[in-house]
């Protein structure tokens, strides 16, 4: 029983179930008054069976698909009597975060929920007939696998059959996808669940789901054209939509434009380099820096002193650390005011606006400091100001490539090299005489398809060749007992004839939220975990007996709180 409406001589009754609202009627003169006063009795959540005559309603309801008719009561059975929920179960509910997640199985009762199950339903019902409409071969890989060094943590389970040693969850199927590729199967897909033992967040979950792909005797442009068809069907498909020309961007442009190597390109406001007209005039901040890099907000010049300090104390936040912000106000009446007049002329002014290709009215946002971090700060302030504008709209959508990423990442901390996708990721063919020499400059053969912003799959062509890869090894830091130890399945495998393959993987979970205009995944998933990484419905982690532990071979550091 979804609610109840009593008008003293007729009785409604609101049926909820999977497929929408049933009206129930009971009237007196028609319904007999015991079956009226029983009706009366029922509760919220009360789960009924009511046989009856379908009729049409006096009164339609257009907005219900079940708004043309409802049911006459002859007979009503309580199945089952329910206590009153925690909250309402309603679209816009009362029930906070924390409340909804420890009685899930009641949120999952609103519609707005259910329809995204429905949703993420669709898409997987999609992706298959997509995928199996190329060949591709769906293939089941193991749950309980080897722990590796490389990448997030792994959740282990400990074997208790084989004391003192551990599986470890997938964090994805990359070896096992690459070993169906020299096996034969040359079109390989599985909708798959992994597992991270990372921080948490919106969208990041302990477990998630994949759609993991991978093909044989393929260059990047099939990988690139196969899966931009996958995204194709999904708009189109799910939510009738045709998804125009799919661009395509290096790390290196997307970097030094956006600040980003995932950027949001539904808005300009591209960055703007001003380093030969800002510098030598005396302003020791920009003379200081490597970098001295703005974007121009179109028709803000109006923006009052509050809303730049506003923008000023955003960027200043310890997320983000700029120490300040710079901006010019291109006037209406063609005159440009800024917070440097003390240093710069209107000339100067009016050849930044030049430079920024700004029209008055707009306003020139700059920040100056080294130049990575400047970058990343930019983007910080690019799509805060996208927000402010209205300028991200959710159900609005902008598809590209981001391809080149660089092979390598250097860790001071470490002090060593790092795979900046996975050490099984291929160079690009003309950069591997650079591995011995540059490595930092080798780029890698790999892209990642963005979405709004959300980069919602990645992958690459991978190395096939024993050499190559115990080359990688080596960089990486392995040493050959090491490699051997952990990854001598695959190099053996490699020496059986390995095919050139290559592969990629999008988030599921991250697809579907895009697809239903939410930020967080947490509502495309039946039984999310928190943000602590806790099931709060069911308790979870928790403790085991001690029995279980002595089986597993495992003692405790601390007993438990």
């Amino acid at each position: 029983m979804h609610r109840t409406r009593d008008k003293g001589h007729m009785l409604w009754i609101d049926l909820r179930d999977r497929y929408g609202l049933t009206q129930l009627i009971f009237e007196e003169g028609k319904t007999d008054k015991k079956l009226i006063e029983q009706a009366r009795s029922v509760g919220r959540e009360f789960v009924l069976k009511a046989t009856g005559k379908v009729i049409e309603r006096v009164s339609k309801n257009p907005n219900m698909p079940t708004g043309d008719i409802e049911i006459l009561v002859t007979e009503l059975e309580v199945l089952n009597p329910a206590k009153l929920p925690p909250f309402l179960i309603e679209d816009n509910t009362d029930g906070g975060d924390d409340l909804r997640m420890k009685y899930r199985y009641l949120d999952l009762r609103r519609d707005a929920v259910r329809a995204n199950l429905q949703l993420r339903h669709k898409m997987a019902q999609q992706t298959r007939t997509y995928l199996d409409g190329l060949n591709f071969i769906e293939v089941e890989t193991p749950v309980l696998i080897k722990s590796t060094p490389e990448g997030a943590r792994d959740f282990v389970v400990p074997s208790r059959m084989n004391p003192g040693e551990f599986y470890a969850l997938p964090q994805s199927p990359q070896t096992f996808k690459q070993l169906l590729m020299v096996s034969g199967f040359d079109r390989y897909y599985q909708i798959v669940k992994c597992f991270r033992d990372e921080d948490l967040r919106a969208d990041r979950q302990p477990e998630f789901t994949q759609i993991d792909c991978e093909m044989s005797f393929i260059t990047q442009e099939d990988i690139l054209n196969t899966f931009e068809g996958l995204v194709r069907h999904l708009f189109k498909a799910v939510k009738g939509i045709e998804i125009g020309e799919v661009p395509r961007m290096t790390y290196e442009y997307a970097m030094k434009n956006y600040g980003s190597d995932k950027p949001d390109i539904r808005f300009g406001m591209t960055f703007v380099e001003l380093n030969e007209l800002a510098q030598g005039k005396g302003f020791g901040v920009f003379d200081e820096a490597e970098l001295v890099v703005g974007i121009c907000a179109k028709d803000c010049a109006d923006y009052t002193r509050k809303q730049l300090d506003e923008l000023t104390d955003f960027v200043k936040r310890p997320q983000i650390g700029a120490k300040g912000l710079i901006y010019v106000r291109y006037n209406a009446d063609g005159s440009l005011k800024s917070s440097v007049d003390k240093f710069y002329t209107e000339d100067d002014l009016k050849q930044w606006a030049t430079r920024f290709e700004a029209q008055p009215g707009d306003l020139l946002l700059i920040l100056a400091g080294p130049a990575d971090k400047t970058r990343k700060q930019l983007n910080e302030l690019r799509l805060e100001m996208g927000n402010r504008l209205g300028l991200r709209k959710p159900d609005e959508y902008s598809v590209h490539w981001v391809l080149d990423f660089p092979l390598l990442e250097w860790s001071e901390e470490e002090n060593r090299w790092f795979a900046m996708h996975h050490p099984f990721t291929s160079p690009k063919p003309e950069d591997i005489p650079l591995l011995d020499s540059n490595p930092g400059a080798v780029r890698a053969n790999a892209y990642d398809m963005v979405i709004n912003g959300v980069e919602v799959g990645g992958g690459s062509i991978r190395i096939f060749n024993r050499e190559l890869q115990a080359r990688m090894f080596s960089l990486l830091g392995f040493s050959d007992e090491e490699a051997r130890h952990q990854f001598g399945f695959l190099m053996d495998a490699f020496e059986y004839g390995a095919p050139p393959h290559g592969g990629i993987a999008f988030g599921f979970d991250r697809l579907c939220s895009l697809f239903g205009g939410a930020d967080s995944i947490r509502d495309f998933i039946a039984f999310p975990k928190n943000n602590a990484g806790r099931d709060v419905m069911i308790d979870t982690p928790s403790t085991i007996s001690d029995k279980q532990l002595n089986e597993l071979h495992i003692r405790t550091v601390a007993e438990p709180k």
